[in-house]
């Protein structure tokens, strides 16, 4: 695959030493509050013998967030905790606002239906009509802005309501940590699932927020996994930022990984991904539709966000060394992404 090691030599960051980098544990109150929410349940670890033979790795899963709380992706777990820290105390009615590329926004409509609140919310005009309904059928307000995620982001910033994001700003970080502490739980059901701390925990990266909760996670303890970020090549701000040594923003082009088109990372975000990431690599639209081939001929049904850990790894592989056990975050199932057609020219 000609384009795969064009990707590898440019679009690759690499930092062994970032093991031995070390933050404050993460508050443990939301694993205790989603496990008392109706419906709550720990979604699968997925072992995959066959490409754990392929990628030479001891052992291979995949944490399968095709279903959380009733909703096609990971994204419920940070917004349900958010919006009920959000609410804890207030009896009048407000307005939820937020941006999306389609599942975050979609997960704080459904918490503030949930909770009797309305809930407006701001999508690039790219974003697919089937994901703007999926929202809307939340009975959320949904604004079309002409522009790029971070546009969406400032517009929803600048509207009435209370900003439920989860990208952290200059000004704005407590409702961000509060996502990124939702997002923990995920981290946590693993712990359970595994019998030991995986090796590598590969994960894919908007602007870097749930990333900052696995590496908390794993850099609040003593752990030895290995970290692996992932973005797609026409979006890879938190790659260009690491690169860079410093919080870069990039413009951005269409992607099938839509919820992982983000031009700027999360400023609150960016320390952890600074110094707690083992590495990063940027994946092309080819190389994610090939993984997600791959994971639905495995029984994993996962949508472009989801698969793009896989294709991330194939990517950098041979840069890794050996591999004992490895964790594939699928943040998103198919029913998340409506574009279907997952070929290069969609």
């Amino acid at each position: 695959m000609i384009g795969a090691s064009r990707t590898l030599f440019v679009m690759k960051f690499l930092r062994p030493e970032a093991r031995d980098w070390r933050c404050r544990p993460a508050p443990t109150g939301a694993r205790d509050f989603h496990a008392r929410l109706p419906g709550y349940a720990p979604t699968p670890l997925i072992e995959l013998p066959a490409l754990a033979t392929e990628l030479g790795a001891g052992r291979l899963f995949v944490k399968d967030e095709s279903s959380r709380l009733g909703l096609p992706a990971f994204k419920a777990l940070g917004a349900s905790w958010a919006v009920h820290r959000v609410l804890k105390g207030r009896t009048d009615q407000v307005t939820l606002t937020t941006a999306t590329d389609g599942n975050h926004g979609r997960a704080v409509a459904r918490m503030a239906r949930l909770h009797g609140q309305r809930a407006h919310v701001f999508v690039p005009h790219t974003v697919h009509p089937q994901a703007i309904e999926a929202i809307r059928s939340e009975q959320a307000e949904v604004t079309v802005v002409e522009g790029s995620y971070d546009d969406a982001v400032a517009m929803a910033a600048k509207a009435d309501g209370i900003l439920v994001q989860d990208m952290g700003l200059p000004g704005y970080e407590e409702i961000p940590a509060w996502i990124v502490e939702g997002y923990a739980t995920l981290c946590h059901e693993i712990d359970e699932q595994l019998p030991e701390q995986p090796d590598l925990v590969v994960i894919p990266v908007g602007v870097g927020s749930f990333a900052q909760a696995v590496i908390t996670h794993h850099r609040g303890r003593e752990s030895r996994t290995r970290l692996l970020a992932v973005e797609p090549g026409k979006a890879a701000c938190v790659l260009k930022s690491l690169k860079a040594g410093a919080l870069t923003t990039i413009p951005t082009s269409d992607t099938i990984m839509a919820g992982l088109n983000c031009g700027t990372p999360s400023t609150t975000a960016w320390p952890f991904l600074h110094n707690g990431l083992d590495a990063a690599v940027a994946i092309s639209d080819a190389e994610c539709a090939k993984a997600i081939q791959d994971l639905t001929a495995q029984g994993v049904h996962s949508g472009p966000c989801g698969a793009a850990p896989l294709a991330g790894l194939r990517a950098i592989r041979g840069e890794l060394g050996p591999l004992g056990t490895v964790v594939l975050i699928s943040t998103e199932g198919q029913a998340a992404n409506p574009w279907g057609d997952t070929s290069e020219s969609a």
